[in-house]
């Protein structure tokens, strides 16, 4: 007797973050749409108000072994792991180890030219405003890159003679940017950056089956990324897609049940102050903007508008990975999406959000 109250103990326990959906049907439908059961597919999760609404895993991870995907299945979430770089740069400045204002020549001596490198401020590269060209010869030399690390990825950026504009003037998404920015990370902390947002950012937030890479993954216990040639998928991520070692802009690899453990964590501010937090989550203010658009990223978060709602978050794209993080601040709506394999995440973010703003 005293088992089976400790098992209904523990159900209870393990539900009271969780909410049955009065559209779980629609949200069905939109996903039973997209994904087949024996094909690569994605993972699921939308939260609202603090209790999960809807979670759910279609297709499978790893086309060899059929093993179907599940809301603890581990993707690789392409560029959102940049936001986990950007919040280890500002705990880094809110101990005042590093400053945002720094230029990046004090980190970076080696520029070939340092005048380029004294302009750069590490906000610029945080905010894709750098001006930094991305001369990496990844065509020209895709086995080199198969492999190259943070390290390789951001040697050739040092060899700039020239910026494409100046430093603040306006957006131009650079992965680069975030393998300099790890590395800084490395050169403050003493740390390799790895490790150092394991312990500061993932454990504080519960993040226990989240990683990050440093260098090729293990074949087994993650979801593998796929493409499809119009008769058969095939393997697209390490070994097969150039840079996608370079960790710094994509290296991070976690399930849709951690990335709301994230999301919790930043809202609370787990592992950052309120300050550093919600300067992090508004528009960064350019002094010398030029652009034709206003600018509409804070310090690495993209700030800007879905569904007629104010929306924070970020995607991903690496291999046959796919990802969508939202955060929508006044309905407090979080949704995510992870995939192994393409999809039209736009498309679907538009629908499933559509109903959850109908959640009653």
């Amino acid at each position: 007797m005293r088992i089976l109250f400790l098992f209904v103990v523990i159900a209870l326990f393990n539900n009271c973050n969780t909410k049955s959906s009065s559209h779980a049907n629609d949200f069905d439908s939109i996903f039973d749409s997209v994904f087949k059961a024996d094909e690569p597919g994605g993972a699921v999760l939308i939260a609202k108000d603090g209790k999960i609404i809807y979670e759910k895993g279609f297709g499978i991870e790893d086309i060899t072994t059929k093993k179907a995907i599940d809301n603890n299945t581990l993707f690789n979430v392409g560029s959102i792991s940049k936001t986990f770089v950007a919040f280890g740069i500002l705990q880094l400045a809110k101990e005042n180890k590093l400053s945002i204002d720094d230029d990046i020549y004090k980190y970076f001596p080696d520029f070939k030219d340092s005048s380029i490198a004294k302009k750069i401020k590490i906000h610029h590269l945080l905010t894709h405003s750098s001006g930094l060209p991305d001369i990496r010869n990844v065509q020209g030399d895709s086995v080199f890159y198969l492999t190259a690390k943070d390290e390789e990825n951001w040697a050739p950026i040092k060899k700039a003679d020239s910026l494409e504009f100046q430093p603040g003037e306006r957006f131009n998404y650079s992965n680069p940017a975030f393998n300099g920015l790890a590395l800084i990370i490395e050169k403050v902390s003493g740390m390799k950056w790895q490790d150092y947002i394991k312990k500061n950012i993932m454990e504080p937030a519960g993040m226990k089956s989240s990683t990050i890479t440093d260098g090729p993954y293990p074949e087994s216990g993650v979801s593998h990324g796929y493409l499809f040639d119009g008769k058969n998928y095939f393997e697209k991520d390490y070994g097969e897609e150039p840079t996608f070692a370079a960790a710094g802009n994509g290296g991070v690899w976690s399930s849709v049940n951690e990335l709301w453990k994230y999301e919790q964590a930043i809202q609370k501010n787990i592992f950052l102050d309120s300050v550093w937090t919600n300067r992090s989550r508004t528009v960064y203010n350019f002094s010398n903007w030029k652009d034709s658009i206003p600018p509409f990223i804070g310090l690495c978060w993209f700030i800007t508008k879905t569904n007629n709602e104010n929306m924070i978050g970020h995607t991903g794209s690496q291999g046959g990975f796919r990802a969508d993080y939202v955060w929508l601040p006044e309905k407090k709506i979080f949704y995510v999406i992870l995939c192994n394999t393409p999809k039209s995440l736009g498309a679907l973010r538009n629908k499933v959000l559509a109903v959850a703003l109908k959640e009653e």
